[in-house]
């Protein structure tokens, strides 16, 4: 796997250089202890320390500032930091209102942190632990590790502290929220290490649940499944967690690389649930709260909210990271605008026009896989599902069709591609034959009629002859119908501008302009070869 790095060695270090440049902060000068605090800090309140292992940003860096982190003390990649570290950033900001230091539930972090906190005890610092454990993977065997309620924490403490509480009552605050605190992870994927070689643990068909953020395995391997299923495995193991009548927040976090259309997707799944549907009032995410470097994976983390809670989670704070609290609204809907009909006219019978529509659909339909392949060479994939949408669309109106009135079958066509058709290419046919009707109505030369809508498309559109488009074979074929050449002649004309585009590599306009010369090179358009198709089509027909 490739990443955008330069020495992994060196990687934490430019990692914390961007933050100096980008937020108020400041950090301890030394090349082996990493610990960025706020530049604005005075020592006049209690002080809020957390930290871990890199590889999990935003955290623990990106909250850092007023009304969270006082300071964030990073180690390498995954791995704890040196006792050193976190004395010397409790040194920094401790002040006579002392210092909780936030801790995750790993062993490197407690033995770190702890032994740090005694060690400044001894030179005079107040100094409170706490513990955050609020993966509830094991359920209540074992050690509950700290994932991204972490997050949450930071926010509770911080407020209490801005607002001058005393570290005996922030922690107290603390405690009382880490009692109320679940989270379950979730991943498709495990996640790499800049410097190591990556095996996948995980088959094709296999996802996590109840996995840590630092690239342990799961509790359990469950089968992959559609996202319903796979919200639905993770959410019966915070059910029994849920106390009855209790209003919860819920955060979302994205582990590393789930985009956020499939956020969107979790988050739908989650706010089904009937549990969370009806205890889950407010939100926070989706967003990289705390992630495991390029886990494809998500956790769900949820904290009962009282008054005190709530007061601290909605409080704002200037720190770009933390993106608020929302609550839950009831969706909204507008009652949709009546568009116009697609069918505006009475639908006549004219055997050969119908003869004609029904023999061009099925061929769209017919080419969809081999226009596809074509299209992947040069494009996304779908120039064939384009058209034979087209095709399809063509097929489930054919008994409602003007098959007698051409203005008004070429008007009708240009609202089913517009319609239903999608993608530039449907939506391009559309202005093509919606013009062509208008054009239509003081000339009766279908030719001539469909130029003119040829070049209403190419204005819209900004492609001419030469672009490497489906324009290639449809101008030389409209311009061979409105010069009244024979059929074969109009397919012959559209086979060889279809042709002509395995030469074209250069151009400045059209979906080509964006690829290199050995990618085009020999390739058909697909969209002008369908066009090509379409004619022969049509000129092999009439010759029957």
């Amino acid at each position: 796997m490739k990443f955008f790095i330069n020495n992994p060695k060196h990687i934490i270090q430019e990692a914390i250089q961007v933050s100096l440049l980008q937020n108020p902060l400041r950090k301890i000068k030394s090349e082996e202890i990493n610990v960025v605090l706020r530049s604005d800090w005075k020592k006049k309140k209690v002080a809020l320390i957390s930290g871990g292992g890199s590889g999990h940003e935003p955290a623990h860096i990106g909250f850092v500032g007023k009304g969270m982190l006082t300071a964030a003390v990073c180690g390498d990649v995954f791995a704890s930091p040196s006792v050193d570290a976190v004395l010397a950033a409790i040194i920094a900001t401790t002040g006579e209102a002392g210092c909780l230091l936030i801790i995750k539930n790993y062993t490197g972090d407690r033995l770190n942190f702890g032994l740090a906190a005694e060690q400044a005890k001894a030179l005079g610092y107040q100094v409170e632990t706490v513990i955050v454990g609020d993966d509830i993977a094991l359920g209540t065997l074992g050690q509950r590790r700290g994932l991204a309620g972490t997050v949450l924490v930071h926010k509770i403490a911080g407020y209490y502290a801005e607002k001058g509480k005393s570290l005996a009552e922030i922690k107290k605050i603390v405690e009382k929220a880490l009692s109320n605190l679940f989270t379950i992870g979730l991943s498709l994927t495990s996640c790499q290490k800049f410097d190591t070689e990556h095996l996948e643990r995980l088959a094709e068909d296999q996802v996590e649940l109840g996995l840590g953020i630092h690239g342990e395995p799961g509790v359990m391997t469950i089968p992959y499944a559609k996202a319903e299923t796979l919200i639905q495995e993770a959410v019966s193991l915070l059910k029994p967690y849920l106390l009855e009548n209790t209003s919860y927040a819920l955060l979302l976090n994205n582990l590393g690389t789930v985009t956020s259309l499939e956020l969107s997707v979790v988050l739908h799944e989650l706010l089904k649930e009937d549990n969370l549907k009806k205890q889950v009032s407010h939100l926070m995410g989706p967003h990289a709260f705390m992630t495991a470097l390029n886990m494809k994976g998500i956790s769900i983390t949820l904290i009962k909210l009282s008054k005190q809670i709530k007061k601290a989670l909605k409080a704002p704070v200037a720190i770009n990271q933390w993106q608020g609290i929302q609550k839950i609204q009831e969706a909204s809907y507008l009652k949709a605008p009546k568009l116009p009909l697609i069918i505006q006219s009475t639908p006549t019978n004219h055997p050969q026009h119908a003869a004609l529509v029904a023999d061009i659909s099925a061929l769209l339909i017919s080419l969809e896989k081999e226009l596809n392949k074509i299209d992947e060479l040069v494009g996304d994939g779908d120039a064939g599902t384009t058209f034979a949408t087209i095709g399809r669309q063509l097929e489930s109106y054919k008994e409602q069709l003007p098959y007698a009135d051409v203005q008004a079958l070429l008007a009708t066509v240009g609202r089913i591609t517009a319609r239903d058709a999608g993608g530039s290419s449907g939506v391009l046919l559309s202005i093509l034959f919606t013009k062509a009707a208008e054009a239509y109505e003081g000339d009766t030369s279908l030719g001539t009629a469909l130029q003119a809508g040829l070049q209403q498309m190419m204005a819209y559109g900004g492609a001419q002859e030469g672009a490497r488009t489906m324009i290639d074979a449809l101008s030389p074929a409209f311009k061979a119908l409105a010069e009244s050449k024979s059929l074969s002649e109009v397919a012959a004309a559209a086979r060889k501008g279809a042709e002509n585009t395995k030469n074209i590599t250069k151009t400045t306009s059209g979906r080509s302009s964006y690829l290199n010369e050995d990618t085009l090179r020999n390739v058909v358009d697909p969209g002008a070869e369908i066009i090509a198709r379409i004619f022969e089509n049509i000129a092999e027909r009439s010759a029957q």
